[in-house]
């Protein structure tokens, strides 16, 4: 999962950093909230990490900005010396999902980003699963249309399936290329555009089926499920 963390305290930062990375996450960090919400205008995070106290602003402000222009959804999680009912309401009503109190215990956080994590993106890797038309078994990583396999290569399966299980959310270039092709991964900005060409082409995703992906400028793509638009009326 890709985490962001915000905290004006470099050690706080890096402890954040290695434990969520350890867990196999990559994780961006700030120190200001003018420089996290200036990179949530063009990226795209699983969940946030950050402190109440910050040098240009506070946290629950910062909260409010991403549930007002940037996501109803995404998980946040408060970390900070504040410990009064009157404090963990106000983070809570502010629109963060989660609370703890510095210092930090590393088994408690860990413990806390799973279960927010679980509960925003629950694991679905088992199985079937059935969206429509579309039915993925993950057991043979194998995709269905009507019936019908389509042949898709790995990380044509992997990119398909994921925009399934992100429907309505945008997705930035970089997550997705991260999430396809890896964390440390150079793989240019036009392999990505090919792939969403091709799945475009190989699962007929047009209005006229439910599905559509759009391109979102300077941004990424949203995954999106829209009403089928009705067959045009013979004229007389």
């Amino acid at each position: 999962m890709r985490i962001v963390a915000l905290d004006d305290d470099l050690v706080v930062l890096d402890m954040l950093s290695k434990t969520l990375e350890a867990e196999g996450h990559a994780c961006t960090t700030h120190t200001t909230g003018a420089s996290l919400m200036k990179d949530m205008r063009r990226e795209t995070y699983d969940l946030l990490i950050l402190d109440w106290q910050l040098p240009d602003t506070s946290g629950p402000v910062v909260v409010r900005w991403i549930r007002d222009n940037v996501s109803q959804d995404l998980p946040v999680l408060f970390i900070t010396s504040r410990q009064g009912e009157a404090d963990i309401v106000e983070g809570l009503e502010s629109g963060a999902d989660d609370f703890m109190v510095k210092p930090l215990r590393v088994a408690e956080l860990v413990a806390r980003v799973r279960a927010l994590l679980r509960r925003a993106y629950p694991a679905a890797t088992k199985g079937t699963m059935e969206f429509g038309r579309y039915r993925f078994m993950s057991d043979s990583r194998t995709l269905e249309v009507d019936g019908k396999q389509v042949e898709l290569k790995n990380r044509e399966y992997d990119l398909a399936l994921f925009l399934f299980q992100n429907m309505g959310r945008l997705l930035s270039r970089d997550h997705l290329r991260e999430i396809i092709w890896g964390q440390n991964s150079d793989v240019i900005s036009r392999s990505l555009d090919t792939h969403v060409s091709r799945l475009r082409t190989l699962l007929d995703l047009r209005p006229e089926n439910g599905y559509v992906i759009n391109a979102v400028y300077g941004v990424g793509y949203r995954f999106e499920a829209v009403k089928p638009q009705a067959e045009a009326a013979p004229t007389n």
